[in-house]
């Protein structure tokens, strides 16, 4: 059997570090991909893919993608199910990660921005 995927998208959200009770380092991520063909009206749509982080990987991601980073992540589909407080049957489908590839992040201009505005905090924080 093989249960293999690869999906290139844009993060939709900073994304966040959690640690199981154990300890292990684990980032939930949602993936914007656009599909490859147009609509009825002639937009593209967009899916948007939920993938699994661990460890490196989560830790790593966090220190260096914001909102709109282009991400390639190759892993394998997941589904689970929970029930939810109003106890409905939930059905999750998810990707977990094996691999991350950071293919693209900010602008020159956000990036520059985002330089400038953490030397100008150090500053303030440094000088009397």
């Amino acid at each position: 059997m093989i249960n293999q995927v690869t999906v290139v998208g844009r993060l939709t959200k900073d994304p966040e570090r959690r640690a199981t009770s154990d300890g292990t380092s684990v980032s939930n991520v949602t993936l914007a991909v656009n599909r490859s063909f147009t609509n009825q009206q002639g937009g593209v749509d967009t899916d948007f893919i939920p993938c699994i982080l661990w460890r490196k990987m989560a830790e790593n991601t966090v220190k260096y993608c914001r909102k709109g980073s282009v991400v390639g992540v190759v892993g394998r589909i997941q589904t689970r199910n929970y029930e939810n407080q109003e106890g409905k049957r939930v059905y999750v489908t998810e990707v977990v990660a094996e691999q991350i590839r950071f293919l693209g992040g900010q602008s020159t201009t956000e990036r520059n921005e985002s330089a400038n505005s953490d030397r100008s905090s150090i500053e303030e924080v440094l000088l009397p």
